[in-house]
């Protein structure tokens, strides 16, 4: 820290604010100053005569720009490298290119084969108009040429860059045998190399999946999951082995379905094991509502990691927001992990024709009727799973949860699937019901032969297929378990998903979630969660950033603390249609919580909007690793 002045004048100085420098210590009130794009001064009283530009930072939190950990904005750089809708929350640097995927090898189009496309559509719910928009711009065709693109781009925050394995795989075996058989000695020594020359090259680590409903979008592939899932345990210790000697990170996600396989995998992380720690961060810490036993163990598994005995480098990643899920008809992330609804997920979403096809086949009928209703009665062990909240979905299937957004019967938006099924029952028992014309048409023509609830899932369906937009909370339904998640020093904050699934989520904003519930402890409480979202995240990737100091690099926020205690983020997501997208997207806006952003000196996001250079100048860079 310095209080000396210069004689060069600062372009900006910040007085008066509450300093949270990242480091975990005591706020203390100062002056900050900003010129040449770092951090030139900080200290009490500084002098304004040497600043061309003075904000008020009285009753104002100072903090270094926050971290987003956990985004896949590898599309959204291509067409608004400006990333506003993080920008405006106070993020000043985001991690690109997680659970395998990327665009570190271009557009890999080959052999009629289109990977960008098949692997993100269904896996990040991106329509594939808008991901072939942005392959049909890609000009790079290696990590290195990649790196250099990025750094060309217009950039709002900094970039922190994975090597994405089903990428790899695609470009050393080829797209067919990356989904059908194990590589070669030959091509496993080819991806250690790509993977070791892009470390060397900027690159902060290295990014895997294993979760089993991550599937192809395109034909004749759609019951195949992406690349990184066929490799077996000897491919992801000896490209691990690669990432932990060069001092990366790895980012994975859990075998769901394999305790022992989490075990096994995760162990890679301990120096005790492997002679070094790994560096390693994982999806995700979430409080499942069907399945409370799952961040228990979660918790635990990080703790027994992180021991002495095994010394590991473990990081699981906690949501700070409730994990409140939009369901487009039937296509929402959550329904891949269930058959009988992946199967309308495998249709192209312009085919309501052959989704209704599947809808009325009479086999098909029986099969969705026995999913819906197992463990909802009789007796035996699924009911009692679901009974003690120790179901094998994460899905949410209680009717009483699932909540209509938007319907084109405009009389059934805001109530749940549950009014809609007694107004249903009431309705084709002859019972007085008061409704619209246009009500009981849509009664007489889709609901008339509902017996029981999985008719009506069926019922609504077909009645209005993606017309229908509805949302349920399937995780972290309890905000003090959330806190206990996020204050947790096993545990990193993050997963916010960023610039994934367009229409079913938007938790842009949650980094300021974790603010708001680390403050309801006071400034001790606040200086831990800076840290969190700063520092800690810089070390774990192996980058410069997080921090304040003078001669840093002036990434910085303001946040007002009011503000924030009155965020309410039930009345914060909305509709957006993007034209640079030229499609609709779930966001957040959450104006007034942070009335400053600075991006490397420069001004992103300055009282409730956008400075005109964000997007058309560049502000953020590829961060450098420091490993």
């Amino acid at each position: 820290m310095s209080d000396t002045t210069t004689d060069t004048a600062w372009d900006y100085l910040i007085q008066g604010a509450k300093v949270f420098d990242g480091s975990g210590e005591l706020p203390v009130y100062e002056d900050i100053a900003v010129a040449d794009g770092k951090i030139a001064a900080r200290g009490a009283n500084l002098d304004t005569k040497n600043a061309r530009n003075v904000i008020d930072g009285s009753d104002r939190w100072a903090m270094p720009g926050l971290f987003d950990i956990h985004t896949h904005y590898d599309l959204e750089l291509e067409v608004a490298p400006g990333l506003p809708e993080s920008v405006r929350h106070g993020t000043t640097t985001v991690v690109i290119a997680n659970c395998s995927l990327g665009l570190a090898f271009g557009s890999q189009r080959k052999d009629g084969t289109d990977p960008i496309v098949d692997c993100y559509a269904r896996v990040e719910n991106i329509p594939k108009d808008v991901l072939r928009a942005t392959a049909d711009r890609v000009d790079w065709h290696n990590p290195k040429e990649y790196i250099r693109h990025l750094n060309k781009l217009s950039l709002g925050p900094n970039l922190v860059t994975l090597v994405p394995h089903s990428m790899l795989r695609i470009e050393v075996m080829g797209f067919d045998a990356s989904i059908s058989r194990d590589p070669t000695e030959d091509e496993l020594q080819a991806m250690e190399s790509l993977l070791e020359q892009a470390l060397n090259e900027g690159y902060a680590g290295f990014s895997t999946d294993a979760l089993p409903f991550h599937y192809l979008a395109n034909q004749p592939n759609t019951r195949k999951t992406i690349p990184t899932q066929f490799a077996k345990y000897p491919e992801i210790k000896r490209l691990t082995d690669v990432v932990r000697r060069k001092g990366g990170v790895w980012q994975a996600t859990p075998p769901k379905d394999s305790t022992i396989g989490t075990i096994k995998t995760f162990l890679l992380s301990c120096g005790r094991l492997h002679g070094k720690p790994l560096k390693t961060t994982v999806v995700a810490a979430l409080d499942v509502h069907s399945n409370r036993k799952i961040v228990r163990l979660a918790r635990l598994l990080a703790r027994a990691l992180n021991s002495r005995l095994l010394k590991g480098d473990f990081h699981l990643q906690a949501l700070a927001a409730p994990f409140k899920v939009w369901s487009d008809g039937a296509v929402t992330p959550l329904s891949e992990e269930i058959e009988e609804l992946r199967i309308l997920n495998e249709t192209e979403l312009e085919d309501r024709e052959g989704r209704l096809k599947i809808l009325n086949d009479p086999d098909y009928i029986r099969q969705f009727k026995a999913m819906w209703m197992s463990g909802k009665t009789g007796f035996g062990l699924k009911r009692l799973k679901r009974l003690v909240r120790l179901e094998d979905y994460a899905f949410n299937r209680t009717l009483e949860d699932m909540t209509i957004d938007v319907c084109p019967l405009k009389d059934w938006e805001g109530k749940t699937f549950a009014d809609v099924f007694a107004r249903v029952r009431a309705a084709n028992a002859g019972k007085p019901l008061e409704c619209s014309d246009e009500e009981q048409a849509v009664l007489n023509d889709y609901f008339a032969q509902v017996k029981d609830e999985g008719d009506f899932v069926l019922a609504m369906l077909r009645a209005f297929d993606r017309d229908l937009s509805w949302y349920t909370v399937s995780a972290n339904r309890d905000e003090r378990v959330v806190r206990n998640l996020l204050m947790d020093r096993q545990l990193l904050p993050g997963f916010n998903d960023s610039g994934a699934h367009l229409t079913n989520m938007a938790f842009y904003d949650g980094n300021l979630r974790a603010l708001k519930l680390a403050s309801d402890g006071g400034d001790m409480d606040v200086a831990y969660m800076v840290r969190r979202l700063t520092r800690d995240p810089a070390r774990v990737f192996g980058v410069r950033g997080g921090s304040i100091e003078v001669g840093d690099q002036a990434d910085l926020i303001l946040v007002d603390p009011s503000a924030l205690r009155r965020m309410d983020h039930n009345k914060t997501v909305k509709r957006q249609y993007r034209e640079e997208f030229r499609h609709e997207q779930l966001v957040n806006r959450t104006d007034g919580v942070v009335p400053l952003v600075m991006i490397a000196g420069h001004p992103a996001w300055q009282g409730t909007d956008f400075h005109e250079s964000l997007g058309q100048k560049k502000m953020g860079t590829v961060l450098e690793t420091t490993f």
